[in-house]
């Protein structure tokens, strides 16, 4: 495995007014991200649509939730594979997350404070449903450039829009006790369509496509999209899945927040994404929560490429 290095992932600012869809800067963009899906699975994305006071309450409101008992965390929220409370893992001791499923509507997002907070938390609950739809904003700018980039009907993106479901999740990671490594998540890719993360603390590191490793950045503005196996299966292989880590390096406990997107339909590679020659059909149609509910048994766990076993051709 290689070492860190200075190079790092592109840039892409999208806080430009004029970003337009349909113009010019809007058509140039789009193939600079295209270029970095394709080349590293994702990309920064300078991004200031997520107002100050909802990110620091987001950030307040899952610090209080980290803060309950590890028998309330570990209260059942929701019937979908993978998207309730995770932690305690011995091999990952440093590493809690919390999963919110469909935080756009209010009343999921008041259901699963109830589960948590019987009397009550409009804080926590409120905070959770304003990051949600402001962030949003963003992965739908996201999958229009992606559509856009390879010159697909738009109205192929705003169906895969209606019909996909998010979550939002929060990350908690403890400083390491004397003896402990550093390590707060091994490398690994996510089973979404699109993730994207953004930290509070440094520690977020990406695995290039030259097999170094980037560090990502902090700031309330600065957003790292990725690439899941999701739309890895969507791309036909054409844009891998980002491989990602994290390491704890401060003395403080290190917080994080994002949204993650998911196909609520059954989903195939996109048509137009597949020629006889250089990108032959490489995958069987994909059941996302049928993939999610396989993603941590162990016979995915022993898999070299889980996506591959699952649906691969």
């Amino acid at each position: 495995m290689k070492s860190k290095t200075q190079s790092q992932l592109p840039l892409i600012d999208l806080t430009d007014e004029n970003l337009k869809l349909g113009s010019n800067n809007w058509l140039s963009t789009c193939q600079v991200m295209r270029s970095a899906f394709e080349d590293h699975g994702g990309f920064m994305a300078l991004y200031d649509k997520v107002d100050s006071k909802t990110n620091n309450s987001m950030y307040s409101a899952i610090q209080q939730f980290f803060d309950l008992s590890i028998e309330t965390k570990q209260r059942k929220t929701t019937e979908k594979p993978i998207f309730s409370y995770s932690g305690q893992h011995p091999q990952i001791p440093l590493f809690e997350s919390l999963g919110i499923w469909n935080p756009l509507s209010i009343d999921d997002c008041q259901k699963y404070t109830n589960i948590m907070w019987p009397q009550g938390n409009d804080h926590f609950c409120g905070s959770v449903n304003s990051y949600a739809k402001e962030l949003v904003e963003l992965d739908h700018i996201v999958k229009r450039m992606i559509f856009d980039s390879y010159g697909l009907e738009r109205k192929k993106v705003e169906t895969l829009l209606e019909s996909t479901d998010y979550v939002v999740r929060g990350f908690k990671y403890r400083t390491p006790q004397v003896g402990e490594s550093n390590l707060g998540v091994a490398p690994h890719a996510d089973a979404s369509f699109i993730t994207i993360l953004n930290q509070k603390v440094e520690g977020l590191e990406v695995k290039l496509k030259n097999g170094d490793w980037c560090e990502v950045g902090a700031s309330p503005s600065l957003f790292l999209v990725m690439a899941g196996d999701a739309l890895t299966v969507w791309s036909n292989d054409r844009i891998p899945a980002c491989a990602h880590r994290v390491f704890i390096n401060s003395k403080i406990e290190r917080y994080s927040t994002g949204i993650l997107s998911y196909a609520g339909k059954i989903m195939e590679p996109q048509e137009e994404l597949v020629d006889e020659d250089e990108h032959p059909l490489r995958y069987k149609p994909f059941d996302h929560y049928g993939y999610l509910r396989f993603f941590l048994t162990e016979e995915a766990l022993k898999c070299d490429s889980r996506i591959k076993t699952y649906c691969g051709i």
